[in-house]
């Protein structure tokens, strides 16, 4: 008779709720509690007061308490769907003349706010810097080329969160940074950044916050308040 037990085997990974939350999962239910305070859910204080926390929260557990009485909280993870992206506009497809230049040879020049981003788009920064915000333009076409070019300067690029972004390019002595972006809209704009950074900085990521559909509601609700005094009179 075998009076030793063996030891059963334990199980010590840990639960899922107890790991540690990565930047990606704040943002993810940071995105839930940005629908719900778009469909009605929440007031704009228990909002701020939840992302505050989601901010500070060290575990995906501390996460699941500030969304758990949300209905997209217990949706079932939706596969990505990201739509293959049209290929680079083949040369001789675009003018050769660029919609619009920012330039900065010893100085800096911005280009922000409202305006048309147009096909083709030109940043030279020599011994300057320059910044190209599109977070906030009028897309009228897909695709966007944005010609960068960076001679002991600096070149900064931001486009909406929701839009796709590619780069090609590099840098000698320099850096050439552009973050890959794929948006799941196949109708979405594609912004190319093309160029060169010698002894130099050209960068490109999106801006946390501006979305292409997001700023066109709100440009369509002032139109329709505009509107709706205008018949009132």
């Amino acid at each position: 008779m075998d009076l030793h037990k063996h030891a059963e085997p334990r199980d010590t990974a840990p639960r899922v709720s107890e790991l540690r939350a990565s930047d990606a999962d704040r943002d993810r239910f940071a995105d839930i509690l940005r629908e719900a305070l778009a469909e009605g859910r929440l007031t704009a204080d228990e909002h701020s007061e939840r992302v505050e926390g989601v901010l500070h929260a060290r575990t995906v557990g501390e996460l699941e308490v500030f969304v758990r009485d949300l209905p997209a909280a217990h949706r079932g993870p939706a596969a990505p769907a990201c739509a293959p992206l049209p290929p680079h506009p083949a040369p001789g497809a675009l003018p050769v003349e660029a919609d619009a230049s920012v330039v900065a040879v010893f100085s800096s020049a911005t280009r922000r706010g409202r305006w048309r981003a147009g096909r083709r788009l030109h940043a030279y920064a020599v011994f300057g810097s320059v910044e190209i915000d599109l977070s906030e333009a009028l897309f009228e076409y897909q695709q966007v080329v944005v010609r960068a070019v960076s001679v002991f300067g600096d070149v900064q690029i931001r486009v909406p969160e929701n839009v796709s972004l590619r780069g090609a390019g590099g840098g000698v002595l320099g850096n050439f940074d552009v973050s890959p972006l794929d948006s799941a809209d196949p109708d979405a704009p594609v912004v190319h950044v093309d160029g060169w950074a010698v002894l130099g900085n050209v960068e490109a990521r999106p801006k946390r916050g501006r979305r292409v559909a997001d700023i066109l509601e709100r440009v369509q609700d002032k139109v329709d308040r505009k509107l709706r005094r205008h018949l009132d009179r």
